[in-house]
Parts: C-alpha cells; structure tokens; sequence
C-alpha cells in the first residue's frame, strides 16, 4: 500500500470529503466533447468553494479543471484551475508594413523571427533583454525571490507546445477594433510565463495538495488555497507578477520584432487566457457576490471587452468583442482547441500531407512539430459558430508565415 493512501486512512471522519447537497450550476457550450473534459468540469463544481462554472467550445481535457474550463469560487484560488502555464496569453501588434510585404519582403520578416525570437525549454538570449518588470519586488513569495534569475533568462523568450509568433494578413470587419476596416499586416503572439510560472503552478497546487487530504483521487488537483491564508495570498502575488512577466514577454517580442523591421505599430490588442480574476456578478439567487473566475484556457469576453481568439498554424484566428452573457462568466474559448492528442496526432499526420495543407493556403511554417499541425485541431469555424452568443468577430487573422517550437520539444502549452 502507498504512503498516500495510508494518509488518507488517517483523515479524521470530520474531514472526510462530502459534496454538497446541490453542486454548483454550469453551462456547456459546443457539441461532441470529450466526455472526460465535460466530467471534469462536473466535478469542480462539486467542491464546497465553488459558485458557478462553463465549459467552453474548444475544451478539452486538462489537470484538474479542463482547458476550456471556467470556474468561479468565493474566496477561494485553485492553482490548476488557473492552469500550469500561468497567465498564458496573446498579443497582437498591426504593423505600418503594406500587406504585399508578406511576399515582397518575406526574407525580412523571416529574418526577423529567426534573430529576435527564442523557443523552447530553457531558451534564452545570449545578451539579456530588460525590461521594467524586473525592477518590481520578486520577494513576494519565497518561490518567486529563487527564481528570478531563472525568469530573467528567459525574459522576451516563448514556450513550446502550441505557442507562436506569426506574420499574417488581419481582416478588419468592424471599424470598432481600432482601425479603418481592410486588409492589414500584423504580427501575433501566443506564450506564458515560461519555466517560472510551470514552477510556480506546481509548487503551490502540491501544497494546495497537502492542505487538502480529504479530497478524492478525481478532485485532488482542484485542491484549493484559501485566500485568506498565508498561502493563498502567496500564491495570487505570485500569479499577479507572473501577469506582469508574460506580458512582458510578449511586450519584448513586437518591439524587437517591429524595431528590427523599421515600423511603426499601428494598434495592439493582448489578453490573458490562463488566469484568476477578482469580478463581481450576480449569483442564480439574484444577488451580487465578489467571486473569484478561473479561466483555464479560456478568454475574458466582458461586454465589449476586445479579446484574440486563434486558430492554428494553417487556419484562422478572430479578434472579438465579448457580449458580457453571465451563464459564460463572461468568458468565451481560447483557440480551436485539440481534438486529439500529441501522441496521436503524431502517429496520425506527417510533414509531406501537411506541407501541402499549408502551402495551399499559403503558410510559410520555419519551425514546429507534428504534435501541433492544423488537422490536430478542432474546426475554428465550428467552435466560432458554437459561441457566437458570447462574442462578435471584428477581424479575422490568417497566418501567412509561422514560427514555433522545433520538433522534439516536450510542450509547455
């Protein structure tokens, strides 16, 4: 017999774990998914902390709560609800380039990319880069303090698994996103908080673990951290500074990217999508509550909050305005989402019948793996169909010239 489960013969009857009378309320949205990732969400909403939860189009399965997962609890944070790459988001920047660019000057920009982008597990620049977020207080946790250093390295730097920084051509439907409506030239990136945040998710779920001996196998990753314990206040000071260091990260990448080119932006549009928020709505009684909103994967879609929601390397993404619907949590997906596995997908697919995929819609790919090629994913166009209640396109954004982590690099997604 494990350790483990000798432990949890020794749980007090009065801290054995019973659901309560009535879990939580949800809402799905999308069709045909994984019923794991459905189940998931189910059993979240079963812990005594939480309020209300959804599921989003592009879900899928996860640690603990599914990517695709949205769950508001009362004081109260989960660390895998949040999710391993903390504070994962996307940037968009609009280049003053003339669109034909992405022919015209193709060695340019894939020079760009080449010089001023580093992907992968302990990628760095062999010069540092800086930035202000360096100056704030690291030593808010004990974690953080450590691993500063570590996370300087890595500054301006992008994970592996499905992140990206990509050229393509942006299609504006709505003149509200910021810009005459037309075809423009714009540079999209999607990446977290690197080896910092993965250890900083890892650290305060185990303890989260420790602190919750009575949940079942099924519910040990939504272990939780009472917000007002030392612990959790750790661990949001930790999850608000790894906030300010992804978008650092990104912030890094299109200023190099557009210095390197001569231009000037023209608009930047950026969210987080792995992330826990301080937001008041309303409960099903009617009242008004603070609550706290774990979107996994998902995108904050406030009414008229503007947000990035892409495809993958070979179909499109959007630029959206939220529409504020509160069965969502004002949330809506964040990306197509997979539709199988790495391991699948690389059994399944190979580089010759997605080289032809990629060059009929006229992608240029410098560098991925097959675990992350267009067919993996879900049909963009479908999970944009499944949520149109929740946002409003305004751009449409099609990737003309792809850079991501080389093959052979365990994901960080």
């Amino acid at each position: 017999m494990k350790r483990r489960d000798l432990v949890r013969m020794d749980i007090p009857a009065s801290r054995m774990f019973t659901p309560g009378d009535t879990d939580a309320p949800y809402r799905i949205w999308g069709t045909n998914l994984e019923q794991d990732a459905v189940q998931q969400l189910k059993n979240a909403c079963k812990l005594p902390v939480a309020v209300s939860g959804a599921l989003m189009p592009d879900a899928h399965v996860g640690y603990g709560l599914p990517i695709g997962g949205v769950l508001a609890t009362r004081d109260a944070v989960i660390p895998y609800a949040v999710g391993v790459d903390i504070a994962c988001r996307m940037k968009m920047s609009v280049l003053d380039l003339p669109l034909d660019a992405l022919d015209d000057q193709k060695p340019r920009l894939v020079q760009a990319l080449e010089h001023e982008t580093r992907f992968g597990i302990g990628a760095t620049f062999r010069a540092r880069r800086d930035h202000d977020v360096m100056d704030r207080d690291w030593r808010v946790t004990p974690i953080t303090s450590k691993l500063k250093d570590r996370a300087w390295s890595q500054l301006g730097t992008s994970g592996s698994g499905n992140h990206f920084v990509e050229f393509g051509e942006l299609t504006v439907l709505d003149d509200s996103v910021g810009l005459a409506r037309g075809k423009y030239l714009a540079l999209l990136s999607h990446s977290g908080s690197r080896g910092t945040g993965a250890q900083l998710a890892q650290h305060y779920s185990t303890l989260a673990r420790g602190l919750h001996p009575e949940l079942p196998k099924d519910l040990s990753h939504l272990a939780w951290l009472d917000l007002a314990s030392e612990a959790g206040q750790e661990y949001w000071a930790a999850m608000e500074l790894m906030g300010k260091y992804a978008a650092a990260n990104h912030h890094l990448i299109h200023v190099a990217i557009s210095k390197a080119l001569g231009v000037d932006v023209m608009l930047d549009l950026e969210n987080h999508h792995n992330f826990a928020w301080r937001e008041r709505h309303v409960l099903p009684d009617g009242s008004e509550q603070e609550l706290i909103v774990h979107r996994k994967g998902a995108t904050p879609a406030g009414a008229g909050v503007l947000g990035i929601i892409p495809g993958s390397m070979g179909t499109p993404g959007y630029v959206v305005r939220g529409k504020g619907v509160a069965e969502s949590l004002n949330s809506a997906a964040h990306g197509a989402g997979r539709r199988m596995s790495r391991t699948k997908a690389k059994q399944t697919f190979n580089w010759e019948t997605t080289q032809k995929f990629l060059r009929e819609r006229g992608v240029t790919l410098l560098s991925a793996g097959l675990d992350e090629v267009p067919m993996a994913y879900k049909d963009i166009e479908e999970v944009m169909a499944a949520q149109r209640d929740l946002v409003e396109p305004l751009a449409r954004f099609d990737p003309r010239l792809v850079k991501m982590a080389r093959s052979g690099e365990p994901p960080e997604d």
